[in-house]
């Protein structure tokens, strides 16, 4: 696992209102769907993100193609994707001025997390969000 501070990943998490899932499904036994409900549940704006799903709906919400078409603010991108595409979606992070980059577990791209670094992005690689707020030192929100 990637060296995290508890207080690091919290003031992400504080600080992020709205979050694209890259590799949302709509298919319930899913880990991305899974943690779209979390992340709905926890009051975050999630916008999911499946060129497969454009037109459907996740969760109640429409899906887009790629970030570009989403035309909110986003605050963190949450990749569900093969670690192939990690560098692709970073890049279109960074076009739509998206402060955090977050990669899902087992998902772990060097190449990725530097560029995004030296855009000004903050990295998470090969945790997951739903898991951190579950964890007890999350009690502000």
């Amino acid at each position: 696992m990637m060296d995290y501070s508890d207080i690091f990943l919290k003031n992400i998490l504080e600080d992020t209102k709205s979050i694209a899932i890259v590799g949302a499904s709509s298919k319930p036994h899913r880990d991305s769907y899974k943690v779209m409900e979390a992340l709905i549940k926890h009051g975050y704006s999630v916008y999911p993100v499946n060129p497969n799903e454009v037109g459907n709906r996740i969760l109640g919400i429409e899906c887009y193609s790629n970030l570009n078409a989403i035309k909110e603010e986003i605050d963190m991108v949450d990749i569900f994707r093969s670690r192939e595409a990690v560098l692709e979606v970073t890049n279109e992070s960074i076009n739509i001025g998206a402060k955090v980059i977050w990669m899902q577990l087992d998902i772990i791209h060097l190449e990725a997390e530097e560029l995004a670094k030296k855009n000004g992005l903050k990295v998470v690689m090969n945790r997951c969000p739903k898991i951190e707020l579950q964890k007890p030192y999350w009690t502000s929100k």
